[in-house]
């Protein structure tokens, strides 16, 4: 059985798509998180020490996950380190149903991300007879089925890639385009500022247009405030907590606490004189 991707189908639809971004490259934490209660995870590859199979594990692992009361099991999402064909391959048969591709600057680009995300005549993906995403061959229609389950995300990332919007968006075969705030905030000038307000105002207008070209808007924001505003301008797929920024903040905050009363609790040292 060729499993449905609901995620493709939410944004579709046009139903917002909370997210959490993972860049912790362990099994044992894809499984914790994605369990959390979020729509969507993205496993990231790009910024990570993580391979395909390791990936791999990582896939299994959210599989397994239990998901929150009433909610569906959390949909990965996962984020090669190129928009390369052969990677594209790789982490589609090991049965990723949706990929982020940074870095995609034009439509030529997007066309080919999108051609390697499908089989011949209207792509280039390999065939193989028994992947785990045909279920090791079981799924006997894989082939003719696979592109309606298949989600193609791209990034858009510079000040040029932002020019390049429409041509994007008018490519068959993408479904969503993703706003990266760290390398546009670099592009347009302002490297390590990512809510200065240029970058803010190109990031509004990036949401809008991408949603008047029918397509979804995504964006990772951990800022509160700043996430509820792109939602409310449009934006579907929104990532709003990264596991490293969650782990690292949580155990500064409970060492702060007590590194101060710890060392004045310690008892004097009696001398024995």
């Amino acid at each position: 059985m060729l499993l449905k991707n609901h995620f493709k189908r939410a944004l579709r639809a046009g139903r917002a798509q909370i997210g959490l971004w993972s860049t912790i490259p362990s099994p044992y934490v894809s499984e914790l998180v994605a369990g959390a209660g979020y729509d969507w995870v993205l496993l990231d590859s790009e910024h990570t020490p993580t391979d395909v199979p390791l990936m791999l594990s990582q896939l299994q692992a959210t599989a397994a996950a239990q998901p929150a009361p009433g909610a569906l099991p959390v949909h990965p999402v996962v984020r090669p380190a190129w928009n390369d064909p052969v990677l594209i391959k790789r982490y589609l048969d090991i049965g990723a149903q949706t990929l982020l591709l940074p870095f995609v600057q034009n439509a030529e680009e997007a066309q080919a991300a999108v051609r390697a995300m499908r089989y011949a005549p209207e792509g280039i993906r390999g065939m193989g007879g028994s992947t785990r995403a045909s279920n090791f061959g079981r799924t006997s229609d894989y082939a003719s089925r696979a592109a309606d389950e298949l989600c193609l995300l791209v990034q858009v990332e510079t000040a040029e890639a932002l020019d390049q919007i429409e041509a994007i968006a008018a490519i068959d075969g993408i479904d969503g385009i993703f706003i990266g705030p760290a390398d546009l905030s670099a592009s347009l000038g302002y490297a390590g500022k990512a809510r200065h307000p240029a970058v803010d105002e190109a990031i509004n207008d990036a949401i809008r247009r991408i949603r008047a070209c029918g397509k979804a808007p995504g964006i990772l924001m951990v800022d509160e405030q700043r996430a509820r505003e792109c939602l409310a301008l449009g934006a579907q797929f929104v990532a709003v907590a990264l596991d490293t920024i969650v782990l690292r903040n949580g155990v500064d905050a409970a060492a702060a606490r007590y590194r101060g009363s710890a060392q004045e609790a310690v008892p004097t040292a009696q001398s024995s004189y």
